[in-house]
């Protein structure tokens, strides 16, 4: 066959996956089933007279009917009927139990009078929401970015890279897994077609895969005068990269050096020799003048791990402070790897070993120009079977008519380069299929509309999945969910368990935590300071990892987020926070002891994206906690209101620190009533800097942390912010149920499934607010196990 015509053939078939794709996506659109929330009114419990009297005398005062302050009016609505307005009475439970109201200044009753209210309110809507379960509508749910990429993994044993592959996707709640935001465009749909070819060649060993050059950058800032965690000891700067290399071949690897002197002064180091290693092996040493044409190695197909770093001849920083601080460390900037090139075959991958379950028992037919065998068939019928069933997250035999849908791209692939080919050309199709891409869940037949049921155990299956690994459920699970074994309570808590100890269970750190506690942020901070570098950033990043990996994998209580006696460092960290005695890249374990560093709220990630570029930020300290911590949103400024606090002192005059300007700023009462919630938690952390550092003065004004909370917590610096979080444990753990539901869900929590929520919470305190409690609790909740039928769901 002529290169034209086979040319040819691919085009065609790449049109002919692009239209499958699209009539298939389309029609997956068409099928979104969707709800709404609407609750019947059984009789209720009579609310102690108490509860009803503080609302009558705290309350309505400012939320008449008449007055409507804050757009809330519950003149005319008892605590008894609470659950006959739901939407209206949450809002309430939730201002009452993070201490918002009554508003400061305002006559308010004591904690306990406050505490029986929300209880009250709670146990009302509570009892309504038993009799009439609504468990809203997750709308049709398309595989983000992340997700893909993990599926991919999964599948085919292969690491790729999503974010080269496909383009971002929108967020909604703080999550960019919501189904709401994550619609298919056509520009999406080539992407997903291009992704699919790219991926099926690299997987199966494509023999005319052509040489490309891929180039990975060192990250911008860090320091090659240290060395970097994962590379070998006796090293310095350099990168650590997964490279996937597709066949057995000649790879050209060009390494790319940094370091430029200042004040005539040569950079330190630039002779030292740079070391490549390949699965932490050295495979070569390369001196300052590399060959030309870059150095080629026989590297065999599948992915590797390669490093690259300066070989340490000599401290990079002397003796001498002046020239090291003048002069740049030389170090390695960039890696290129180019190839294959001369290649020998496809080699044995993992992703070859995940595909090829079988071979056609004879050479016979494995040539394009003949008519495949029986045998043939027959073992592509079982390899594709063998795909599907995990990709599609369901059963797939090998006469079901998936596979006929497959077969006709298996004879194209086959028609132009053989049995592989056919394979691979099956597995592109598999990759745009929308059973892979989208997370259907079907109603069953006859459902009256609004109607409650469970979904399937193969659904449940995928929910779980996604939930805790962002990725496909595993064969295991798979196997469960078809015998219908996952109705069992049992069955379905030793599975989450089971899930939560697996590797996979990372994706909770990387995507719910990178989320929630906005660690994603810190990749784009740019603090206008000196002190902080490349190498912070990550380990201002790697703590807060660490600490919430350490407590899922020890199944510790959530409320170490607030108040963990301990912490991760490494020597750059550890200096930053003054801790002696830590020398080296590794993060360990350190105690803390009574230190300000406690939790989340003493670690520079937090500390760092609640800043703004050249100073900290009150503002957006305390709301950050109100909202992520407490679980009390707040609103934005109204229009018109001056939000720049930047100082501007003409000459002579006596400096100002952040907190007196802050106070003129309040002094408009357009600003003051939520200035008076967020400011005093964010003024109680100012002995912390913009990165965390922590100080005595600001502008040269001695730093003031006293303050009280709107409920009249007295606050004088993190150790109080700490204890009146503390305090108010129970709006935390249920502000952590919320924030797991809602990423579970893929979907906003609305005021319906607060009670689902509370009772997720509850359950996490009576086993120590595990946070396998709170896991367990939303997987066996009714949001998670079951939908609504046929009704649009309410935004």
């Amino acid at each position: 066959m002529s290169p034209h015509v086979a040319a040819g053939l691919q085009t065609c078939l790449r049109r002919r996956i692009v239209l499958a794709a699209a009539l298939l996506l389309v029609a997956a659109a068409a099928n979104v089933e969707t709800q709404t929330a609407q609750q019947s009114a059984p009789a209720t419990a009579p609310a102690p007279a108490g509860a009803q009297a503080t609302v009558d005398r705290y309350c309505v005062t400012c939320h008449s009917t008449r007055a409507k302050t804050g757009g809330l009016a519950l003149e005319g609505l008892t605590v008894a009927q609470a659950g006959q307005d739901p939407q209206v009475w949450e809002k309430v439970v939730r201002k009452v139990r993070t201490g918002m109201m009554p508003p400061a200044n305002a006559p308010r009753p004591d904690r306990a009078a406050l505490d029986g209210l929300a209880a009250t309110v709670e146990a009302a809507i509570d009892r309504m929401a038993a009799a009439a379960p609504n468990p809203g509508a997750p709308g049709l749910h398309r595989l983000n970015r992340t997700e893909y990429g993990n599926a991919v993994r999964d599948l085919l044993a292969l690491p790729i890279d999503a974010r080269a592959l496909l383009p971002g996707d929108d967020s909604s709640e703080g999550f960019d897994n919501m189904a709401s935001v994550l619609s298919v465009s056509p520009a999406l749909m080539q992407a997903y077609v291009s992704a699919a070819a790219k991926i099926s060649r690299l997987a199966v060993g494509d023999p005319t895969i052509s040489a490309d050059l891929t180039t990975y950058q060192a990250p911008r800032g860090v320091s090659q005068a240290a060395q970097q965690e994962g590379l070998p000891l006796g090293t310095r700067g350099g990168l650590l990269v997964t490279h996937v290399f597709p066949l057995d071949a000649e790879y050209e690897f060009r390494v790319g050096r940094a370091g430029a002197g200042f004040f005539g002064l040569a950079a330190i180091g630039v002779d030292d020799e740079v070391e490549i290693t390949l699965d932490g092996e050295r495979v070569q040493l390369v001196g300052r003048t590399p060959p030309r044409g870059g150095i080629k190695l026989k590297v065999p197909a599948g992915p590797h791990a390669v490093g690259v770093a300066i070989v340490r001849r000599a401290n990079a920083r002397g003796v001498d402070d002046l020239f090291s601080e003048l002069a740049n460390t030389a170090g390695v900037n960039s890696l290129g790897i180019n190839g294959p090139l001369n290649p020998t075959g496809p080699g044995d991958t993992p992703s070859r070993r995940r595909i090829f379950v079988c071979r056609p028992p004879s050479p016979v037919g494995l040539r394009r120009d003949e008519a495949p065998s029986p045998d043939e068939i027959a073992c592509a019928r079982r390899i594709l079977s063998s795909l599907a069933t995990q990709a599609m997250r369901r059963p797939v035999s090998e006469k079901d008519p998936a596979i006929d849908t497959l077969l006709p791209f298996y004879e194209s692939g086959r028609a132009l380069r053989g049995f592989e080919t056919g394979i691979q050309y099956a597995l592109a199709r598999v990759l745009v299929d929308p059973q892979f891409i989208y997370r259907f869940e079907k109603a069953p037949a006859g459902l009256r509309a609004g109607a409650v049921y469970r979904i399937s155990d193969l659904e449940l299956a995928s929910r779980l999945s996604f939930f805790l690994w962002s990725s496909l459920p595993d064969e295991e699970l798979v196997g469960l969910a078809a015998k219908g074994r996952l109705a069992d309570t049992a069955v379905l808590a030793q599975q989450t368990r089971r899930m939560l100890a697996d590797p996979r269970a990372a994706a909770l750190v990387d995507n719910l935590a990178g989320q929630w506690l906005q660690l994603r942020l810190l990749d784009d901070v740019a603090p206008g300071t000196k002190e902080f570098d490349g190498n912070l950033r990550y380990a201002f990043k790697r703590e807060t990892e660490l600490l919430f990996e350490t407590i899922v994998r020890e199944d510790r209580s959530v409320l170490d987020l607030i108040d963990a006696d301990f912490t991760f460092v490494d020597e750059r960290l550890a200096r930053h926070y003054g801790l002696p005695n830590i020398r080296g890249s590794r993060f360990r374990r350190v105690e803390l002891g009574d230190s300000p560093r406690r939790g989340l709220i003493g670690q520079g990630s937090f500390l760092t994206v609640t800043s703004v570029s050249n100073r900290t930020s009150p503002v957006k300290r305390g709301k950050w906690i109100l909202e992520n911590l407490l679980g009390a949103p707040v609103p934005s400024p109204p229009p018109g209101v001056e939000t720049n606090l930047e100082k501007s002192v003409a000459h002579g005059a006596t400096p100002t620190s952040l907190r007196q300007r802050l106070e003129q700023h309040r002094a408009n009462p357009s600003c003051a009533a939520c200035h008076a919630v967020m400011d005093p938690i964010g003024f109680s952390l100012e002995p912390f800097d913009l990165i965390g550092r922590q100080r005595e003065t600001d502008e040269g004004v001695p730093v003031n942390a006293a303050g009280k909370l709107v409920d009249g917590t007295p606050l004088d610096g993190p150790g109080s912010l700490r204890q009146a979080l503390l305090g108010r444990r129970e709006a935390f753990v249920t502000t952590a149920a919320e924030k797991l539901l809602t990423y579970a869900l893929g979907r906003r929590v609305e005021y319906f499934d607060m009670p689902a929520v509370r009772a997720i919470a509850r359950d996490a305190a009576r086993n120590g607010n595990r946070f396998s409690a709170l896991v367990t609790g939303i997987v066996q909740s009714t949001p998670f196990q079951m939908k609504r039928a046929g009704e649009a769901a309410p935004r």
